[in-house]
């Protein structure tokens, strides 16, 4: 019997699940499995939540049969999948308690806060710079994501009299079609609407494809304007979009340091 065969008896017969210290519990005292480990309880928690609906992280299972059904202070309680007993799939904790995390979980959960901090600083320095280096930023930005045939493809032509194009990107050498760019530098709360994205079609002329940047957001019919526009290929860049993709290509970052993660290999075992 394997520890998945196990944890399946212990919680089929539990009427309002249980966490991962009384599944082991329910496991020693039944006979159903004998561990060598010598943390065998934390051995059963690690099982249950690689197959846990919910919980995904690097090491997790695609196979699920557990799910969280309730709580015991901070202790998920868990349960069958497939179990008609009682109890409702509740939420994983946006904060949860860290002594229940396996270690590859805390390294995800972690780095979600890091690059939430990192994307926030990233907003900040571009708020505390001058617009003209916004404008430079969404060309490099542009040029990082592999528009344009060489890194000397994309201009900042932004100015008084820019026309209401900040940038340029040419995607051939002849420069036979191009992107504009459109970017404003907005505080939160001061939107972006639909007369902004009108504005920057008439400005693009004959050229059909277009971005349009900005560090604050988008009105509502704004996004519809974009979405049913039809003379042009119209694509909007939010700043919570904005901040991700620097982070993505590695635009006003540098790695500092990478960490790998291992699954074990249980193909060579066999």
């Amino acid at each position: 019997m394997t520890i998945i065969e196990a944890l399946k008896i212990v919680m089929g017969a539990s009427e309002h699940g249980l966490t991962s210290k009384e599944a082991y519990e329910e496991i020693i005292k039944k006979d159903l499995y004998r561990f060598p480990a010598k943390k065998p309880d934390a051995v059963v928690n690690s099982t249950i939540r690689r197959h846990c609906f919910g919980l995904d992280f690097p090491t997790a299972s695609p196979i699920k049969h557990f799910k969280i059904v309730d709580y015991k202070g901070k202790k998920p309680c868990y349960a069958l999948i497939d179990s008609s007993s009682g109890g409702t799939t509740l939420d994983f904790p946006k904060e949860p308690n860290q002594s229940d995390l396996l270690p590859e979980e805390k390294i995800q959960f972690f780095q979600k806060i890091h690059i939430s901090n990192i994307e926030a600083e990233l907003k900040q320095q571009i708020m505390n710079n001058h617009p003209s280096f916004f404008e430079k930023l969404i060309v490099d930005l542009l040029l990082k994501m592999g528009y344009g045939y060489d890194k000397a493809s994309g201009i900042v032509v932004g100015g008084p009299h820019d026309g209401g194009i900040d940038g340029i990107i040419s995607e051939d050498k002849l420069g036979l079609d191009l992107i504009y760019l459109q970017a404003k530098r907005y505080k939160e709360g001061n939107t972006v609407g639909r007369h902004d994205l009108q504005a920057f079609v008439g400005a693009m002329q004959n050229v059909q494809k277009g971005v349009f940047i900005t560090t604050s957001s988008f009105t509502k019919e704004a996004k519809q304007y974009a979405e049913q526009q039809q003379q042009k290929n119209l694509k909007l860049i939010d700043g919570e979009m904005l901040s991700a993709l620097m982070i993505k290509y590695e635009v006003g970052v540098t790695v500092e340091n990478s960490i790998k993660i291992y699954r074990l290999d249980t193909a060579y075992f066999e």
